[in-house]
């Protein structure tokens, strides 16, 4: 029999965020595959699981996929882990994934934390109809055409990015959306800093640049014609 592939959701910072269908799934399968070894093995350590880890990145996935596919082929079974959150959202796997299904292999998604779930739970927004965009590029005049078109959804539109790049998108947001934008910031989300930041693209900006604010995110544009507020 063929084994089995499980998508297997992970903390985002608070480790006692994991579902007791997770740990159990986590300590049953034959090995793990994660993006990084480094964040696999602390989070696997607090959890005292010991498993063999392959790792599949953006770099390596297309070249070890069919080894991959081989074990699981051959009846064993596999949780594919992010280095925190849902599995496949802006992370690898998706290559592994495609050839599990056309290999009639498996695949179980595991249910658990979601910074995109998170953030919008607790933004304040109207969130029954969204738009997810994930990540911006990272060149800036890339970045403001991606913003420009944006700009045209009337929807609220979901953004994910860096740390490092906080300040740089609220700025482009500022230039393409205007000064008086809508925007939550959901920062650090589970863990003891988290704070959701909710005004004006320029005032959160002005926050941004005074706290050098730096931390995981998900950031919000509250483009609906839904609006059932407005921020001063």
């Amino acid at each position: 029999m063929k084994g089995k592939l499980y998508l297997v959701s992970t903390p985002i910072g608070n480790y006692e965020d994991i579902t007791l269908r997770a740990l159990k799934v986590l300590k049953s399968v034959d090995f793990i595959i994660c993006e990084e070894f480094k964040e696999a093995r602390r989070l696997l350590s607090n959890y005292e699981i010991q498993k063999e880890l392959f790792q599949a990145n953006e770099h390596n996935e297309k070249e070890f996929a069919m080894e991959l596919l081989l074990k699981l082929s051959n009846g064993e079974s596999a949780a594919l882990i992010s280095d925190c959150g849902a599995p496949l959202f802006s992370d690898p796997g998706h290559i592994l994934v495609d050839m599990c299904i056309s290999g009639g292999i498996e695949v179980i998604p595991i249910a658990g934390a979601n910074s995109l779930i998170l953030a919008l739970m607790g933004s304040g927004l109207d969130f029954e109809k969204f738009y997810y965009y994930g990540w911006l590029s990272p060149k800036k005049e890339l970045r403001q055409q991606e913003l420009f078109r944006l700009k045209k959804i009337n929807e609220l539109i979901v953004l994910l990015d860096t740390p490092y790049r906080l300040k740089s998108v609220l700025a482009d947001i500022v230039k393409m959306f205007g000064k008086s934008q809508s925007v939550v910031v959901a920062f650090d989300l589970t863990m003891k800093t988290e704070h959701f930041y909710r005004g004006s693209a320029e005032s959160i900006l002005k926050q941004v640049e005074k706290s050098n604010l730096k931390g995981e995110y998900v950031l919000l544009i509250d483009n609906s014609v839904r609006k059932n507020f407005k921020y001063n």
